[in-house]
């Protein structure tokens, strides 16, 4: 990566020191580690941590459930919301002058 482009960056003298102590530790420079943190933090760099991430995510053996069924257990019933019910069918609790839910 070509780098071309100048920042400066104020830290406190305490955040300057943990950053530079960490930097040391992994064994790149500070401007490496805020370069990695921002990249990291938004999402953007290059595209192959994110092809790696993906096929990482394919070769997992995750239970899937059917579309249906899924959206049952995460979707609450408005039916059930609208008598007080919560969507594990136990009722909420009654507050306040009119007695809404809560």
């Amino acid at each position: 990566m070509e780098l071309n482009k100048k920042t400066t960056i104020l830290f406190s003298e305490e955040l300057h020191r943990q950053l530079s102590e960490l930097a040391a530790r992994r064994g790149v420079s500070l401007g490496e580690l805020v370069r990695e943190a921002c990249a990291e933090q938004y999402g953007i760099g290059g595209s192959a941590g994110r092809r790696e991430a993906v096929e990482a995510l394919a070769t997992l053996a995750l239970p899937v459930g059917e579309p249906d069924t899924m959206k049952r257990e995460s979707v609450p019933s408005t039916a059930l919301h609208g008598r007080g019910l919560r969507a594990d069918g136990s009722r909420r609790r009654l507050s306040g002058p009119d007695r809404s839910p809560t």
